[in-house]
């Protein structure tokens, strides 16, 4: 039996124990925070899930796959996983139009364009300006990110994976005769190492080569000011804007929740470089206000009344792609980061990865494109 150990039990984290745990790996998963916590990139209630990927083609074929494994967690935790409807919106041009219908006709994905007449006929909420258009995916909907975690850490757990929260992994080394993951409890050492540190990527593995800059996100929830009703799934689809320089995007109401309660919305990568370890909560009313605002220039009676915020972590590549493979420098040691802002759709998918190259070396998923030697010459 190959004994593994996963540093950091979030989203890949978590799925990656618990996929080498079902494989009969000896699994021991290290995690600072307790299990789904709000500390990184894995929380905040919601996360939009598509297979139009504006971001690159060659994300489509993982994203089939994913959608298996999630139908697979759908089974065992029922509304895990919900298909809304998706509107990419923006001028032709925009990346998140023009991006998202090169993969749609590149993988042949069922899709329709439409016009900003057709938008406002179709979904009235929104309100494109005329030279605008919308690329709308009935595939597209939504995945729940801290549900996610806790399935991935049952499974884990129930396929006999030690998992220790509340243990901070303080550093690790691999050579030729295994590896060894220090911890305030001491030393672990086994024959595999799987690394998925979200924001803590930069210090964890400061050898790996790849330059990652750590950014705080601010989610926020409204009460729409106008007709509640119609922001419920069947009327309102999840959507992302492109309003250069602010990226807009929201959720419709999800269920068993109510629209009073508020609805989730954000501005794709725009915060402020920060440390993870000093991670605020609090939202300011500037914070709110810009929200706000570009909110309502697109959906403009979505953000009503302010409800809450919170922030989030993202850990970003400069090509925004992200960083899973096996370490250049090193053979028995698996990576993944560098996937804040576009990858929890991945988790489960990624999990599947991850114990493909822990176990076997490799993978049969088409992961090139996150070739973590990319940016250059990993340190042994």
């Amino acid at each position: 039996m190959t004994r593994v150990v996963v540093i950091g039990l979030g989203g890949m984290g978590s799925a990656a124990a618990a996929h080498l745990a079902r494989r009969g790996a000896d699994v021991i998963g290290v995690e600072q925070f307790t299990p789904a916590h709000d500390r990184g990139s894995s929380h905040g209630d919601s996360r939009v899930i598509r297979q139009a990927y504006f971001e690159h083609p060659s994300y489509v074929p993982l994203l089939r796959s994913a959608y298996d494994l999630w139908a697979d967690l759908e089974r065992d935790d029922p509304g895990i996983f919900r298909l809304t409807g998706g509107l990419m919106l923006g001028h032709p041009d925009a990346e998140v139009v023009a991006g998202s219908m090169a993969s749609a006709r590149e993988h042949d994905l069922p899709h329709e364009v439409l016009d900003a007449g057709e938008i406002r006929n179709r979904f009235p909420n929104f309100a494109p300006r005329d030279d605008e258009v919308g690329l709308y995916e009935a595939s597209s909907g939504y995945v729940r990110p801290e549900r996610t975690v806790r399935e991935h850490v049952r499974r884990a757990v129930a396929a006999g994976a030690d998992l220790r929260f509340e243990e901070v992994a303080l550093s690790w080394e691999a050579d030729t005769s295994g590896v060894r993951v220090y911890t305030a409890g001491g030393a672990i050492e086994a024959e595999r190492l799987v690394i998925a540190p979200g924001a803590w990527a930069p210090r964890l593995l400061a050898d790996l080569g790849v330059p990652m800059v750590v950014t705080r996100q601010l989610v926020c929830w409204f009460r729409p000011s106008g007709d509640l009703a119609s922001y419920q799934v069947g009327r309102q689809p999840i959507f992302i804007g492109e309003r250069p320089p602010l990226h807009p995007y929201g959720f419709p109401v999800l269920e068993g929740q109510d629209a009073k309660d508020g609805l989730k919305v954000g501005l794709h990568h725009h915060g402020e470089v920060i440390d993870p370890d000093t991670l605020d909560h609090r939202v300011s009313a500037d914070e709110v206000a810009v929200m706000a605002e570009a909110i309502n220039e697109l959906v403009p009676t979505m953000a009503g009344r302010f409800v809450r915020g919170l922030a989030c972590l993202y850990t970003t590549t400069p090509d925004q792609h992200f960083v899973v493979g096996t370490h250049p420098g090193h053979d028995n040691v698996v990576v993944a980061c560098g996937f804040s802002g576009h990858g929890f759709k991945f988790v489960p998918v990624l999990g599947e990865i991850l114990a493909d190259l822990a176990l076997d070396g490799s993978t049969a998923h088409p992961i090139g494109l996150f070739d973590p030697a990319r940016f250059g010459r990993a340190s042994r």
